[in-house]
Parts: structure tokens; C-alpha cells; sequence
């Protein structure tokens, strides 16, 4: 019994999801309300990537159902196989292969983009060209902000960026808390208005527009990444960041992929599933399949059927596919599609009947003959369950329902 439910409803999960739901849903939360695409939304960003730090540790999770939040805080989530993370941005690093939070130091920001793309892109793979806006250190001052040599220490950090203040509490107890630097904005040195540089305006970077061409491979997964590295944020002093483009899937009119194989309905009509068909097939590449029954072979209600080789290419090895599956639903024919003394004429050609056990006697005095009717079995469960209230004046003063006389 899971005693509160709120971190399963910021991923948009039930209770009881899986841990690949767990992962789908916290993906496409994160790349929406990510601070470079949502920077307004970063309270949202850290809650999302909280509620998923502990529902992802099964641990954790078992803490959370039967104590809530309130135990996770106690210490509970403490002890967790996969450990505690520093920031938001530490699990999405980590889950979208971003590195560590050192590695991260070192770096600058990566940036993360979702596109949308169709089962056919998959198929047969393609290229898309794609707009992002992303940070450049400025080549006029290559970096430094100002000229060379104009750039004085920030006297007020004595350029560490940081500024450190001490609070007293209580009587012998004191809190250091350490902060960036206003008057520097944590660049550890300063710059006069006149040296600033005139294309960044000091700010040593500059915002720019980069295409980049992204090549989807015939059998890519949704949600696989593809990585440009080295294309991300650039900033003085670091290795610039990486661009990753995640591939969302977009659902398919006619097809449902299933690892390699791809799933698909057919409807036939009874003459074609007893007697044999021939039914054209469009494929993701073009092409024509001529789905084949031969006469003989019964096609049953339900029944699932495969061509192998059909299905979805593999990823790098293109040439190798699943298989296409189908599945059969038989549409009968309306009532009284044909006259009796017709229907007589087509029992001929169906299986015999098998005979019923008869009684010994066979007087008609001893059967009652059932006509069989419609049923709406959904209706009458509605009913079953209708809650029917009764007045006090329907009751008699013994307690039982009194029958009304008009």
C-alpha cells in the first residue's frame, strides 16, 4: 500500500509503473522543462529530477511507499544502492550520458534537443537539419572581455569569484556561507567600461545560431541519442560541452514496432478466411507485399501470422530485419445473408455437425425450447451497479417496504 502518491504524480506515473515507465515518463519531463529550453521552469526541472532519484532506487522507492516523503528525508534514502545526487542536473547528466558533475566542471553546459521522428525515418533512415542557439567564446577578444592586459583583479574576492560570510547563530556557533561575488558576478576580476570589449560587451562570450545536420541510421530505437561532440556551450577556461539529440517516435497509422519485428492488424472477410486470399501490403519502403492465403488454409478468428525478413532494419546492419507480424480479425457475415433453402445448400459443403447426446426418452413433453435473443452485457452491468434509494414513506412500521396503491 503506497501511503502518498505526489512523486509518482510529478512523472505523470501510477504507483504501480515499471521502471521503464519510470524512465519514459522522467525523459520526456526532463527534456521539456530543461533550463535551456525552459529557463523560468527550474523549480519544476528539480522536482521532476527528485521524485525520479528515489522512485529509480528500488530502495528508495520502498521507503518513499511506506513513509512518504517524510522518510525519505529522515535519512531513509540515505542508504540507497545508487546514491544521492548533488543537483538536478547531476541525474540528468548521468542519464543522458553526460558525465559526472566533476566532468562537468571542466565542461561547459551541454545542450539537449528532442526531435520528432516517424516509423518511416526509422525505416530507411534520414537527415534532418537542425537550428540551435548555443554559446561561443567572442574571437574579437578571444575570450578575455576587454584588451589584453586590461583586465584587473576583483579586489573585493581577490579573484576567487566567491565571497565567503560568517553568521552567528548562538552563543560560540557560526555559519559560513559562501556565495558569488556582486561586484565581479564571480569572474574574479573586473573590467572598466572603457576596456570592455566591443562585441561581447565584456561578457567574453556571444550567442550564435549553429545547423547541424543529424543523421538518423536505419534501425534506430526511440529515445537513442545521437551525440555531436564538442558542439555544445563554449565558455573561457573549459572544454566546450556536447549537443545530444534524443529521437522521440511518433506512432504509426498502419504499424507498431517491437524491437525488430513490426506488428500490424488485417481484417478479412469469412469467405477469404476459409477459401484463401491475396491481400497487398505497402511497406515503409515503397514497396508492394502480396500477403498470400492459399486455398485450404483456414484462417481462424485471432490468429497471427508472420513474414519473416519484413520487419524493421537492424541498427548497423541494415540489411538484416525482423519480422512482420500480423494479426487476424474474421468479419462473419450479417444475419439472413442468405435464404434457408441456400443455407441447406452451403451445410453440404461445411464439416458435419456433431451429433448432440440424445436422451433415452425422446417425448417433446421434456424439453423447453430456448430461443437465443441479443444481449447487452455492458448495459446490464451499469445497471447491476445503479445505487437505488427508497422514501420513508414507502416503509411500514415494521421496517419492510410497503407496496404502493394507486
Amino acid at each position: 500500500m503506497v501511503k502518498e502518491t505526489a512523486f509518482y504524480d510529478i512523472l505523470g506515473v501510477k504507483a504501480n509503473a515499471t521502471p521503464d515507465e519510470l524512465k519514459r515518463a522522467y525523459r520526456k519531463l526532463a527534456l521539456k522543462y530543461h533550463p535551456d529550453k525552459n529557463p523560468a521552469e527550474g523549480e519544476k526541472f528539480k522536482q521532476i529530477s527528485q521524485a525520479y532519484e528515489v522512485l529509480s532506487d528500488a530502495k528508495k522507492r520502498d521507503i518513499y511507499d511506506r513513509g512518504g516523503e517524510k522518510a525519505i528525508k529522515e535519512g531513509g534514502g540515505g542508504g540507497g544502492g545508487g546514491g544521492s545526487f548533488a543537483s538536478p542536473m547531476d541525474i540528468f547528466d548521468l542519464f543522458f550520458g553526460g558525465g559526472s558533475r566533476m566532468h562537468r566542471e571542466r565542461k561547459g553546459k551541454n545542450i539537449v534537443h528532442q526531435i520528432s521522428v516517424t516509423l518511416d525515418d526509422l525505416y530507411n533512415g534520414a537527415t534532418r537539419k537542425l537550428s540551435v542557439q548555443k554559446n561561443t567564446i567572442c574571437e574579437r577578444c578571444e575570450g578575455r572581455g576587454s584588451r589584453k592586459g586590461a583586465a584587473q583583479m576583483c579586489m573585493t574576492c581577490h579573484g576567487t569569484g566567491m565571497q565567503v560570510r560568517v553568521h552567528q547563530l548562538l552563543l560560540g556557533m557560526v555559519q559560513q556561507v559562501s556565495t558569488v561575488c556582486h561586484s565581479c558576478q564571480g569572474q574574479g576580476q573586473r573590467i572598466s567600461q572603457k576596456d570592455r570589449c566591443k562585441a561581447c560587451a565584456g561578457r567574453k562570450i556571444l550567442r550564435q545560431k549553429k545547423i547541424l545536420e543529424v543523421h538518423i541510421d536505419k534501425g534506430m530505437k526511440d529515445g537513442q541519442k545521437i551525440l555531436f561532440q564538442g558542439e555544445g556551450d563554449q565558455e573561457p577556461g573549459l572544454e566546450p560541452g556536447d549537443i545530444i539529440i534524443v529521437l522521440d517516435q511518433q506512432e504509426h497509422p498502419q504499424f507498431t514496432r517491437r524491437g525488430e519485428d513490426l506488428t500490424m492488424s488485417m481484417e478479412l472477410q469469412l469467405v477469404e478466411a476459409l477459401c484463401g486470399f491475396q491481400k497487398p501490403v505497402q511497406t515503409l519502403d515503397k514497396r508492394t507485399l502480396l500477403i498470400t492465403s492459399h486455398p485450404g488454409e483456414l484462417i481462424k478468428p485471432g490468429d497471427t501470422k508472420c513474414v519473416c525478413n519484413e520487419g524493421m532494419p537492424m541498427h548497423r546492419r541494415p540489411f538484416e530485419k525482423g519480422k512482420l507480424i500480423i494479426h487476424f480479425s474474421v468479419v462473419f457475415p450479417k444475419a439472413n445473408f442468405l435464404p434457408k433453402n441456400k443455407l441447406k445448400e452451403l451445410e453440404r459443403y461445411l464439416p458435419v455437425k456433431e451429433d448432440a447426446e440424445q436422451p433415452e426418452s425422446m417425448d417433446d413433453d421434456l424439453y423447453i425450447y430456448a430461443d437465443l435473443e441479443d444481449c447487452d452485457v455492458e448495459n446490464r452491468k451499469r445497471q447491476r451497479h445503479q445505487h437505488y434509494y427508497v422514501d420513508e414513506d414507502d416503509y411500514t412500521s415494521t421496517g419492510g417496504v410497503q407496496c404502493q396503491t394507486s
